[in-house]
């Protein structure tokens, strides 16, 4: 009975989050445009590298493949909030005593909360992105990949949920961690494989790639999309699950030991 009140509490959070974003809509239309200057930019700039390569296939990838992959891993990007700037403001105020007298927890308020803000946006950027692809390079080819893309999009968001909420609560021993966001999403975007897949980075980076959770986040989701491969992926599958138990547990310990630092110091 407990478990069921409490996933009310957590669905009605979801459902307030998924209002207050539905009525900004035109926000999210006008971020999106980016969204399409970005995947316009890339357009060239692949283009370019396919013609200069006079290959039809670089890595594994046609170059359909790696706009296709461009439009999922973009869309996922844009689509999530910033968690840093939101908790860091709730120590910084002050805000953060009242969440936790809350009957919620913390952790799981703010992941339903981003769970339902990533959700939307992902369904707007995924739609104009998909419009954009479909007018200029045709439908895609993603045959059962397109199946899966919910469940391993899901699991992307999740990581990278963990990753932020390690970030932002080291705003309890830390006053700015929108730097150490800034660094993160440099690291996401490049070998995290955000602007290209791993396979098209030297042997060095892909090994280094493949043993950071940087990869579950964006590259496992556009990869299984674009090239859905039955074989791999359950192992992409686990890699994913892997990353979200491991970071879950780094979160659960980090944010014990902030809230004992809180009380400590008075609130």
């Amino acid at each position: 009975m407990n478990n069921w009140r409490k996933s009310v509490k957590y669905a009605f959070i979801g459902k307030i989050t998924l209002r207050n974003q539905l009525a900004y809509v035109a926000d999210f239309l006008i971020r999106s445009l980016f969204l399409l200057l970005i995947l316009y930019i890339f357009l060239q700039l692949w283009q370019t590298t396919f013609h200069g390569e006079g290959t039809e296939t670089i890595a594994g990838f046609s170059f359909k493949q790696i706009m296709w992959y461009l439009v999922i891993t973009e869309s996922m990007i844009l689509a999530c909030p910033s968690l840093c700037s939101r908790v860091e403001e709730e120590v910084k105020s002050g805000d953060i005593v009242f969440k936790f007298v809350r009957p919620v927890n913390f952790v799981a308020f703010h992941y339903v909360e981003y769970m339902s803000e990533a959700a939307i946006r992902f369904l707007v950027n995924a739609a104009l992105g998909g419009l954009l692809g479909f007018l200029i390079m045709g439908p895609p080819n993603f045959g059962y990949g397109l199946l899966w893309l919910p469940i391993v999009a899901l699991c992307g968001f999740t990581v990278n949920f963990m990753l932020n909420m390690v970030l932002a609560l080291s705003s309890f021993w830390v006053e700015e961690t929108r730097g150490l966001e800034f660094v993160y999403n440099k690291f996401l975007f490049t070998i995290g494989g955000m602007l290209m897949p791993l396979e098209l980075f030297p042997d060095m980076l892909q090994r280094v790639g493949r043993w950071l959770p940087f990869q579950a986040i964006v590259y496992i989701p556009a990869k299984t999309t674009v090239t859905f491969d039955a074989i791999q992926l359950p192992r992409m599958l686990c890699t994913q699950l892997l990353w979200v138990v491991i970071i879950g547990i780094i979160v659960s310990l980090v944010y014990r030991k902030g809230v004992k630092k809180l009380n400590v110091n008075g609130g």
